[in-house]
């Protein structure tokens, strides 16, 4: 298990694939930790340098007092991409994990040559939504939101199967803290401006039927970056690297094969 120690706080990370590949880096969503990916890795190339992360508060690293900023994500990964020495990296953010994609190319653009933003947006849902979400996670858990966070998450025929019960589980073993840290990171961010500004090979990636971000708003984001291209995945939710991971290997691997990752 690695551990990159980052002063206030310890993040959990996993470096597969070749050590002097191309490095692409995965950044997961609220509520999931680093094996969102599992199902992707082993459809990609060979030949890259895959880095993964628990984002603070989930998963394996620490969870720190919530609330947590964006600022604060953002400085984790960089620190974290610093530590490591990636340069020029191709940065895959889904949800939240698209937001500190956003955040971190603005503010390095040496880490980042290009940017995957899958299922995600320059803003999500309100500050009153989020504030509403954590108001019921401090009385009944996180247990409290994850039904309905299923059906935000899954297509109907995902969800009928059995499937999506390790999903569910998963989120509700999230530390308290590290959820609501990351919901009040999210409602207190806004990067339609600065992402305006961005001008770097990007993708956006929506699932026909994510009830989190629906397919205009992550249309909507990728549209501010001059020259990006948006892929729709037919029948997948919110998170399609679960769903579909042969084919969002495939958008991936197109992508890196474009822009001259691999």
């Amino acid at each position: 298990m690695m551990i990159a120690d980052l002063g206030d706080v310890h993040l959990h990370y996993q470096v597969d694939g070749t050590a002097d590949g191309a490095p692409v880096v995965f950044a997961n969503s609220l509520g999931t930790d680093m094996r969102l990916w599992d199902d992707v890795l082993p459809h990609l190339p060979k030949g890259l340098r895959i880095i993964r992360y628990d984002k603070r508060g989930h998963g394996l690293s620490s969870a720190p007092p919530a609330p947590y900023s964006m600022g604060a994500l953002i400085r984790d990964a960089e620190a974290l991409l610093d530590h490591l020495e990636v340069r020029d990296c191709v940065f895959v953010g889904l949800s939240i994990g698209g937001m500190i994609a956003q955040g971190l190319a603005v503010k390095r653009m040496d880490q980042i040559r290009a940017l995957v933003l899958s299922n995600t947006a320059a803003k999500i849902g309100t500050p009153s939504i989020w504030q509403d979400r954590m108001t019921a996670v401090r009385s009944g858990g996180i247990e409290a939101l994850a039904d309905a966070t299923m059906e935000r998450w899954f297509t109907r025929d995902f969800r009928a199967s059995d499937d999506h019960l390790s999903w569910r589980n998963m989120m509700v073993r999230q530390p308290v803290d590290g959820y609501l840290g990351c919901c009040a990171a999210i409602a207190g961010t806004d990067f339609y401006t600065p992402t305006s500004g961005l001008r770097l090979p990007s993708l956006g990636i929506a699932g026909s039927e994510d009830g989190s971000t629906p397919p205009d708003l992550v249309r909507e984001t990728i549209d501010l970056i001059p020259g990006s291209r948006f892929e729709l995945m037919r029948r997948a939710g919110h998170l399609p690297c679960v769903e579909k991971p042969v084919e969002y290997a495939s958008l991936l691997t197109k992508f890196l094969t474009e822009i001259g990752h691999i």
